[in-house]
């Protein structure tokens, strides 16, 4: 029973690294075209371009990082929800709470990016 249970936990933390990754690439991508053709509001503010790419590598980060974080929650607390389900299924309630609570994580990443992005 462990055994099967690490390999599916090992798949869902698997599948949670593709959001980070992406949003990774997102937003180096978008600020290394922002700053290579000067174009968006920087061009307009004239805000050097070396703090427009730095601005989307840290937006970059902290939602890599919030996602990451909420991935590996998530298969933690989603594994132990469908436990206790199994055993109880009058915690189904309570588990979908947790498991929500796991991906504010995630939230907060986005949110923290956005707040960077926006001072720029």
């Amino acid at each position: 029973m462990l055994k099967t249970r690490g390999v599916v936990l090992r798949k869902v933390v698997g599948v949670a690294l593709l959001a980070p990754v992406a949003a990774t690439v997102l937003f180096v991508v978008a600020g290394g075209v922002l700053t290579a053709y000067g174009q968006g509001e920087a061009a307009v503010k004239n805000v050097d371009p070396n703090v427009v790419r730095w601005a989307f590598l840290s937006a970059a980060i902290a939602v890599a990082a919030g996602s990451l974080a909420a991935g590996i929650a998530i298969a933690y607390v989603g594994a132990a929800a469908m436990g206790a389900i199994a055993e109880k299924p009058e915690l189904a309630g309570r588990a979908i709470i947790f498991v929500g609570l796991a991906e504010g994580v995630a939230i907060w990443g986005w949110v923290i990016a956005f707040l960077i992005l926006m001072r720029v």
